[in-house]
């Protein structure tokens, strides 16, 4: 067994020479969404150092791909319990053999039918990645599968329209008119420019909490500093006077 691996291992092209081989996103709207994908996943994730997340990214699996050229890579897949480091592809026998927990490919008019056939038979039979989710950024189509078994079904949504990821621990659903995540308690997950906007405006409401608190306490300075001298006023010297003491009450 241990020579047939190699023998394999060196029937395969040099994985150095292997590099990414993916087309230019389909339109703006599908860039976005893939980068919308992988910041807020890669902020969640930011003290993991466990996972790989391909975007547009190919995925090298055998010697016939290579040769067909039949399937280019995902859109968005996730390896998880894998080193986190920059690759310039997945090539799979230089990854001991592992395959995408997770997929996410982006529909639009001239892959649509192929993510929708060919491709799901592939991650199904070929790659058996555990869940497959398709969505378009024109039409809002989501989609999602389970491996159970060696068939995907369909992961039934939640009243929300939302599909839950069990390789994620995470919802995937659409807001604003975007694929984006939530959490078992039903929260969006950020992206850091959305992080980094709450805190600026947590620290502007502060801001402005402690202005007014400031204002409060000059009013009430200019108020005693009145009363005082109304007090002058009438011959009476406010530093002089004498006050009961409510214990004896």
């Amino acid at each position: 067994m241990l020579n047939a691996a190699q023998q394999l291992e060196q029937q395969m092209p040099d994985a150095t020479r292997l590099l990414s081989d993916e087309p230019e996103m389909e339109s703006s709207l599908h860039y976005l969404q893939l980068l919308l994908l992988v910041t807020s996943l890669e902020w969640l994730w930011r003290e993991q150092n466990d996972f790989f997340i391909g975007a547009n990214l190919t995925i090298y699996f055998s010697r016939q791909q290579l040769r067909n050229r039949d399937f280019r890579g995902p859109d968005f897949f996730l390896v998880k319990d894998t080193e986190k480091r920059s690759r310039n592809s997945w090539v799979v026998w230089e990854e001991d053999g592992r395959y995408p927990d997770l997929i996410i490919e982006l529909l639009s008019d001239s892959t649509a039918n192929v993510d929708r056939t060919l491709k799901k038979n592939l991650y199904q039979s070929r790659f058996h990645t555990p869940e497959y989710f398709w969505f378009s950024p024109e039409t809002l189509e989501f989609v999602g599968f389970e491996l159970v078994g060696n068939q995907y079904q369909e992961i039934v949504p939640n009243s929300q329209g939302w599909r839950w990821s069990q390789v994620l621990g995470l919802y995937l659903g659409i807001h604003e008119n975007k694929l984006r995540y939530f959490t078992a308690g039903g929260d969006l997950v950020p992206t850091p420019e959305e992080v980094a906007f709450i805190a600026q405006q947590q620290a502007q409401q502060a801001t402005a909490r402690a202005n007014d608190a400031e204002l409060l306490l000059q009013q009430e300075r200019e108020r005693s500093q009145r009363l005082a001298e109304q007090l002058r006023s009438l011959g009476i010297e406010p530093d002089n006077l004498t006050y009961p003491d409510r214990t004896e009450y």
